[in-house]
């Protein structure tokens, strides 16, 4: 079983940065792919961005520019920065792992205020 642990959301006015971080109990080496989904309220959960083993990253349209994923192989950690925040950024933040299998972390709240 692998354990993700998320830190990092908060409220923050729109322009403003929040960097999240997420933690897995798996070595990193071993991932298929890890990265952050987001949901907002009455929407469905969509990809933020994601890198994969060979260090690739991915990013969905609406946050090219403004958020950078990266990695730390000692730490096992994934980090998501985001500057520029918009208020539509507002939603949950859920790290996830591909291994074997897809894995999820709890979620953390990032709020955006106009």
């Amino acid at each position: 079983q692998v354990q993700l642990v998320e830190s990092g959301g908060g409220l923050v006015q729109a322009g403003g940065s929040l960097r999240l971080s997420c933690t897995t109990s798996r070595s990193i080496f071993s991932i298929t792919a890890m990265g952050w989904y987001r949901q907002a309220p009455g929407k469905e959960r969509e990809l933020v961005a994601s890198i994969t083993s060979g260090g690739g990253a991915n990013y969905a349209d609406s946050v090219k520019g403004r958020f950078t994923i990266s990695r730390d192989n000692a730490k096992n950690t994934v980090y998501l920065q985001m500057n520029s925040l918009k208020p539509e950024d507002t939603a949950v933040y859920y790290c996830n792992a591909v291994y074997s299998y897809w894995y999820w972390g709890q979620g953390t709240q990032v709020t955006v205020s106009s």
